[in-house]
C-alpha cells in the first residue's frame, strides 16, 4: 500500500471517530461542530482537522477555543481508537466554506425572485399594451 493511501485512509478514520468523539463532549462551549476534513501529514505526526461551526462569531470563538483546550483529550481517545504507533498532533482549523456556500446559494435564490418578478411585470405590461391596442 502506498503511503499516500495509508495517508488519506489514516485521516477519514480519524475524521469520524473525531466527529464521534466531539459530539459526545460534555463542554457547554461546543455547540453544534461538524468535522468537514482531515488532513494527514505523510510522516502521521500532525493532523489539520477542518471543523464547522453552526452559530454565531463568539459562538465559533468560544468553540475553537474549547477544542483547542481538548486537544490532549481527543488524542488519548484516538490512540485507544486508532492503532497507530504515534497519534498525530491534533491543530483545529474553522472552515467556514459550508457558511459561505449557503450564501453563495442564498444570494442564487435572491437572484432568481428578482427575475421571476421582472418577467412577470414585463407579462403585465404587454397584457396591459395589448388590452389598450385592442379597444
Amino acid at each position: 500500500m502506498s503511503t499516500q493511501q495509508r495517508v488519506a485512509r489514516v485521516a477519514e478514520q480519524m475524521r469520524a471517530e473525531l466527529a464521534e468523539l466531539i459530539r459526545n463532549m460534555k463542554d457547554p462551549r461546543v455547540g453544534f461542530v461538524s468535522v468537514v476534513q482531515v488532513q494527514v501529514s505523510n510522516d502521521l505526526r500532525h493532523a489539520k482537522v477542518y471543523v464547522s461551526v453552526l452559530g454565531d462569531d463568539q459562538a465559533k470563538k468560544e468553540t475553537m477555543k474549547a477544542l483547542q483546550g481538548a486537544t490532549g483529550h481527543l488524542r488519548s481517545e484516538l490512540a485507544h481508537l486508532i492503532r497507530l504507533r504515534y497519534v498525530p498532533e491534533l491543530h483545529f482549523v474553522l472552515d467556514e466554506s459550508i457558511e459561505h456556500g449557503s450564501r453563495v446559494a442564498q444570494l442564487l435564490a435572491e437572484v432568481q425572485r428578482e427575475e421571476a418578478r421582472r418577467k412577470a411585470e414585463q407579462q403585465q405590461q404587454v397584457g396591459n399594451e395589448q388590452e389598450g391596442q385592442g379597444e
